[in-house]
């Protein structure tokens, strides 16, 4: 899309979001970020997510990551009216994002075929669980069925312990990103030919593209990789450590690395000895380095680990928490705290757009919506009703 410099990317693209919970409503807001105009849809009671805690001034702070720039319309989807709403927005939009389990919008009456009836070129992105073809495709998922059935959890934890989950929902954030990367390049087919499609993406797809080594060792060369913990597949010593006041994280596990650590830590021996000469050695014998580096680290702060693995060259991190993390100089600097102004909720603080542009950054415009906050904009300035529509419509319980 040819745009002037300074102008929003996606200004003058039209989305309307049907989806719920985070993959959806995370690739719509990538897409707000960069300029599109984005209607969300609603129960009028709220979507699931707006019910669960924790609550900020009583709004679920699940809004506050996954809606920012959206315009909010509260629709009860099985309203007698609800159709025809659906119907004059799909023709209105230029994308539609809905991540239902497959086979529902077409029980609504909207499934791809109709929009495009209505809407010959329209975008459709569909991201679902299985995807929408497979044996598996009508299946419920939520993120942690995504890391069980993809094999991420059994690669997740300690060797002898159990599979464990990642601590964030990794697989529907990837899964929203995946979403936003197809919305775009079909956006891209659209300008170059006039043709619309649909997007299908799956998080179960999404997870099993991101196992890495592991998925191909297996497919070329029959190998299970066992659980490794927070130890590196390929290289050692690489391991978290417990300093005098905390765990850091260390990488030295390449032949240049390894003898930096070794200058560090003042042990020459363990640079010169012949079991450590190469990865395969220093893997053999990874429990032996890791109790000497350990001992190493115990008498010492993490900033005092810090300051001579910088010197050095060599890579580490201090096991940060959230709370310190978010307060770090990297994150102000990098601008991934934004805030905005709610006319009811105050000051909101959300995690900024990681994707850093010289002359089209993405924005923050509109605060988070509350449900409905916007039903005289999409319904009368969009939509063009009365009114006296929106009274009957709220009055009948549509919106």
């Amino acid at each position: 899309m040819v745009t002037r410099e300074g102008q929003a990317p996606l200004a003058g693209v039209k989305v309307l979001d049907l989806s719920r919970f985070i993959a959806g409503p995370l690739c719509a807001q990538i897409l707000a970020d960069f300029g599109a105009e984005v209607v969300k849809i609603e129960r009028p009671d709220g979507e699931d997510s707006r019910h669960h805690g924790p609550y900020y001034r009583d709004e679920s702070i699940y809004m506050f990551l996954y809606h920012r720039n959206k315009y909010d319309a509260s629709l009860d989807t099985r309203h007698p009216e609800a159709l025809g709403i659906l119907e004059r927005l799909i023709e209105w939009a230029d994308v539609v994002v809905e991540n239902y389990r497959p086979g529902t919008i077409e029980k609504m009456g909207i499934g791809y075929e109709r929009m495009k009836q209505l809407n010959p070129d329209i975008i459709l992105v569909s991201i679902s669980g299985f995807g929408q073809t497979g044996p598996d495709s009508r299946r419920a998922l939520f993120d942690a069925i995504s890391q069980a059935s993809s094999g991420l959890m059994s690669m997740t934890g300690e060797p002898e312990g159990k599979p464990t989950l990642s601590g964030t929902y990794i697989a529907d954030y990837t899964t929203g990103y995946q979403g936003a990367i197809g919305a775009l390049m079909a956006i891209l087919h659209r300008e170059r030919t006039g043709e619309g499609q649909c997007v299908d993406v799956a998080s179960f797809d999404t997870m099993f593209s991101a196992l890495g080594i592991r998925l191909v060792s297996q497919l070329m060369l029959g190998l299970d990789m066992p659980r490794s913990g927070s130890r590196d597949l390929l290289t050692a010593p690489v391991n978290v450590y417990e300093a005098a006041d905390g765990p850091i994280y260390i990488q030295a596990g390449t032949a240049s690395l390894f003898p930096k650590l070794c200058e560090v830590m003042e042990r020459p021996d363990l640079a010169a000895d012949p079991r450590f000469a190469t990865v395969e050695g220093r893997m053999t014998h990874q429990d032996f380095l890791e109790g000497e580096i350990g001992a190493w680290a115990a008498t010492r702060t993490t900033r005092a680990i810090a300051e001579v693995l910088e010197d050095a060259g060599v890579p580490y991190a201090k096991v940060e928490s959230v709370a310190e993390v978010a307060r770090s100089p990297q994150i102000e600097a990098r601008d991934m705290i934004v805030e905005s102004e709610h006319p009811e909720l105050g000051t909101i603080r959300m995690p900024g757009n990681p994707i850093k542009m010289e002359k089209t950054p993405p924005t923050v415009r509109k605060a988070p919506p509350r449900v409905g906050e916007d039903n005289e904009y999409v319904y009368s300035g969009i939509l063009g009703l009365s009114n006296e529509d929106l009274i009957r419509l709220r009055e009948s319980g549509a919106i």
